[in-house]
């Protein structure tokens, strides 16, 4: 129920601007990921309808390239490719990655010009797996967007980790963590934030 601002439904609380506000978010997100490409690129995403990604996973040395977005919707097949992918092979489980995390990393990979694999190191957690690193290190939250399948630890080939983080904090599109001393980058489709 929206809360009541001078006898109307507070803009700041009522549903349905909430959901108005998420969409044009996601309508600005798309053309913050177009601002980003060439001309033709541009031209050519927009003609094509679709978002493709390139993931290579570390441990497993498993690889996705493809589209996982096209005509408006997500492909289910390649989510659930995904799912597999970004799964925690300590446990060898999965869990149903968010979508937008795709979208964050097709986003700053064409802002930054690179069509190289990401390289994920972390993807899902298991909270098992979660709370051993927890253990280990001050530097991993008990409460991680790992374990709700919305965030991943990655690399970018070719490109310093300090610009992916860099383009990602300037975008403003979810949680940027870089980690200089160990090579990576933490993304995730949580809200703007950094460290």
């Amino acid at each position: 129920m929206a809360r009541m601002f001078h006898g109307l439904a507070c803009p700041c609380c009522d549903p349905v601007v909430a959901k108005r506000r998420e969409v044009i978010r996601a309508g600005l997100g798309g053309l913050a990921a177009l601002a980003g490409l060439p001309a033709t690129a541009q031209a050519q995403a927009v003609a094509s309808g679709a978002r493709t990604i390139r993931i290579r996973r570390v441990q497993t040395g498993e690889s996705f390239e493809g589209i996982y977005w096209r005509d408006g919707r997500y492909d289910r097949d390649a989510l659930r490719r995904l799912d597999v992918l970004f799964r925690d092979p300590s446990m060898d489980e999965t869990t149903p990655m968010d979508p937008r995390l795709f979208d964050v990393l097709f986003t700053i990979a064409r802002h930054v010009g690179s069509d190289e694999f990401y390289e994920v190191i972390s993807g899902y957690r298991a909270p098992e797996t979660n709370a051993a690193r927890a253990r280990q290190s001050r530097r991993v939250s008990r409460v991680s967007l790992h374990m709700s399948g919305m965030a991943a630890d990655v690399r970018l080939p070719g490109t310093q980790s300090m610009g992916i983080a860099r383009a990602a904090a300037d975008m403003q599109i979810g949680g940027v963590g870089l980690y200089r001393r160990d090579g990576f980058v933490h993304l995730d489709c949580g809200p703007a934030r950094r460290w």
